[in-house]
């Protein structure tokens, strides 16, 4: 059973972090427990950057969005001389197990410290939702949300000038979060990485919808799409004579990582949290937890690394169905 145990945050910051590092402190803090920060990611762990946390230490944090525990990336810790020192400063500080929050550069660095022998459980969370069993990692509901509330507006005024707009959004190589609020925007046309796109395609949907009546549309990229919306406005503007339409760009970038979390991720990363700490309780180490088919669910990290997960992409012909 852990004793003192550390936690860690790492990669790109989702709202609701700040929930599940207060979940995991106060929970384990009930066990009788010492908890520890490690700021900084894998990095601080390495410099070690560790420092106690009490139940006072988490208290406000719940409604902020990012990490209180800060976020970074390390290159050094990719290399197994960079484990191994991340490792030793782990006995140094006495620290029994790990808690590490974070995506799936995270859950790596989860895998590798607990194929090295060390306990860790590892909490799913980032805004791409591109995590192997997980329908809805901590940060999404939050960033998905910002993204809708951009495209309504930016709604308005392309239709008060009869423009077209491309609304980047961000995902990496994973268009879940294009594909989801282009949907619940009401997008005219969604670009994805997982399908290939056609710029001439894009600019026939965008001019159908002029044909059946709209005077505005919006089309939502994402930012790994081989076509993202630099490419595309590009591309428009080079036949800006033929196609006739003019249009915008809006990217959203890293605006959504950030703001105050949604009910949603607030509860889910509470619930993530007391979990972590429960399963180290009962002995279960190098797992990650997530909620999958609608609950509170573990997996291996062996299977979350070797794993991606799958979209949905009847989505994307829903969306076209809708778009008419």
């Amino acid at each position: 059973m852990a004793k003192r145990v550390g936690i860690l945050t790492s990669g790109g910051d989702a709202p609701g972090m700040n929930a599940a590092i207060r979940s995991a402190v106060r929970t384990g803090i009930v066990k009788g427990w010492d908890m520890f920060g490690i700021r900084h990611g894998y990095q601080g762990l390495i410099n070690g950057d560790i420092t106690p946390l009490g139940a006072r230490s988490v208290g406000g944090i719940v409604e902020r969005g990012g990490t209180i525990l800060h976020s970074a990336r390390s290159d050094e810790f990719k290399t197994h001389e960079g484990r191994l020192r991340a490792l030793k400063k782990l006995k140094e500080k006495k620290i029994d197990a790990a808690v590490i929050i974070g995506g799936g550069g995270s859950q790596t660095g989860a895998y590798e410290l607990s194929q090295l022998g060390f306990p860790v459980v590892g909490i799913s969370s980032t805004i791409d939702n591109d995590l192997y069993h997980a329908d809805i990692t901590i940060g999404v509901h939050t960033a998905l949300n910002t993204a809708l509330e951009a495209i309504d507006r930016l709604r308005t005024t392309a239709s008060s000038h009869g423009r077209v707009f491309l609304v980047e959004v961000m995902g990496r190589e994973y268009g879940y979060l294009a594909l989801v609020s282009g949907i619940a925007g009401g997008a005219e046309a969604i670009v994805i990485p997982e399908v290939e796109t056609d710029p001439e395609e894009i600019a026939s949907e965008i001019l159908s919808a002029y044909e059946r009546g709209k005077s505005h549309a919006i089309v939502v990229v994402a930012e790994g799409a081989k076509y993202n919306a630099e490419r595309l406005a590009e591309y428009y503007e080079k036949h800006h004579e033929r196609l006739g339409f003019e249009l915008r760009i809006t990217k959203l970038g890293h605006v959504q990582r950030g703001g105050s979390p949604t009910v949603f991720d607030r509860l889910l990363a509470t619930r993530l949290g007391a979990f972590a700490t429960e399963c180290l309780s009962e002995g279960r180490y190098g797992i990650m937890v997530s909620e999958f088919e609608g609950r509170d669910s573990l997996i291996p990290l062996s299977e979350v690394v070797a794993n991606q997960r799958k979209l949905d992409l009847s989505l994307l012909r829903l969306a076209r169905i809708l778009a008419e």
